[in-house]
């Protein structure tokens, strides 16, 4: 079978993250094991209460080999052109598989599949492990579940086995990626009809705190601790969001929610910035909540690792990406990169795509790298 066969069927579950991804999770449960792999089943259940699933499988014997990690979830979908053949329905036109996940990241998977399928009773006399996680797109919740309770993962990290997280990179070496930290601010006050004058503005004492956050922000901006020049931009890059959830200008907002996140990178520490930020946050007397925290993903580009997929992808040199994967939750594994079908651009677009060359181009790479890795 090729990648396109494996990728039209997994296209076809509608698997946003707030929904549950179990049913296409038994999906590629019983196309590991129909391709020899023995599978690990990781259930668990979100903060919403709904179940997710992470798969994961072995084809060979333990050992050191290498590992495909992938997500099943998708983001939502706003819009969608063909109205014969929707987001769910995948299509080939001009030389392109059209389809909610085909880039981020099912193509990926799919490729990973296809791979192993080349190799039919051929035995490998070193592992190759493919993983597949949830919720990658809100917040890497199955990725820590694998890194917490997968044995299959510890047997990854133990063996020393090399890694590839499949996200898109148009088959090009990402050797780092940015790590992340978020945060959410509130501020509470009484709803009232504002023309009583008896409630209390939220808004108030989130306006004090908002300025001091952005000095913060512009502060760090220039602040040389903060900048590596490895990556585009060399920043860390500070998000701030602000919403107080009222409906009708003549309400005094009972609450004022501001969220922060920011992007850092290789050795910087990210917690210095969310501290300062949480002593702001108790200056103004406002509530402060992490709710999320990855670190970033970083391989020696001059590693022998490294150095041995640029030889096998023809690359001169590999780079860094602004993005982050479920690499910030896998850092256990020492020899990890970035490697995939399909284009970031095309990824969480209306009309998502990938092009049928990028295909069959991460096929042809994971089957080179199984022969290469775990036979020769």
């Amino acid at each position: 079978m090729s990648a396109v066969d494996f990728l039209k069927p997994l296209i076809e579950f509608p698997t946003v993250s707030c929904d549950s991804n179990v049913e296409v999770s038994r999906w590629l449960e019983d196309q590991l094991k129909s391709l020899a792999f023995e599978t690990e089943w990781l259930e668990y259940t979100d903060p919403a209460g709904v179940k997710k699933a992470c798969v994961s499988g072995r084809l060979g014997p333990a050992g050191e080999g290498w590992a495909h990690f992938s997500h099943t979830d998708v983001v939502p979908v706003r819009s969608w052109s063909f109205p014969k053949a929707g987001p769910w329905t995948p299509h080939v036109t001009d030389d392109r598989l059209y389809g909610r996940g085909s880039c981020d990241m099912k193509g990926s998977l799919a490729c990973a599949l296809a791979a192993a399928a080349q190799f039919g009773n051929r035995k490998l006399t070193r592992p190759f492990y493919i993983v597949s996680t949830a919720d990658e797109e809100v917040g890497l919740g199955g990725a820590e579940q694998v890194a917490e309770r997968s044995p299959i993962f510890r047997e990854i990290v133990e063996s020393r086995s090399r890694a590839i997280i499949g996200e898109p990179t148009r088959m090009e070496v990402v050797h780092g990626h940015k790590g992340g930290q978020g945060m959410k601010i509130v501020s509470r006050g009484v709803a009232a009809h504002s023309s009583t004058g008896e409630g209390l503005n939220a808004n108030l004492a989130m306006i004090p705190f908002l300025n001091d956050l952005r000095q913060l922000c512009l502060s760090a901006e220039r602040d040389e601790n903060w900048r590596d020049d490895r990556f585009d931009p060399p920043h860390i890059c500070m998000n701030i969001g602000i919403n107080d959830h009222t409906h009708a200008l003549n309400i005094t907002a009972p609450q004022s929610v501001c969220t922060v996140y920011f992007r850092v990178m290789p050795r910087q520490d990210g917690d210095v910035l969310t501290r300062q930020i949480e002593q702001l946050a108790k200056q103004h007397g406002l509530e402060f909540e992490i709710q999320f925290q990855c670190k970033a993903l970083f391989t020696d580009p001059d590693s022998e690792f490294v150095r041995e997929l640029l030889t096998i992808t023809g690359s001169s040199s590999s780079r860094t990406v602004g993005y982050g994967t479920d690499g910030g939750r896998f850092t256990e594994i020492g020899r990890m990169v970035v490697l995939g079908p399909g284009d970031i651009r095309q990824a969480h677009t209306d009309d998502e795509w990938v092009s049928l060359d990028q295909l069959q181009r991460g096929t042809d790479l994971y089957s080179t790298l199984i022969e290469r890795w775990c036979l020769g």
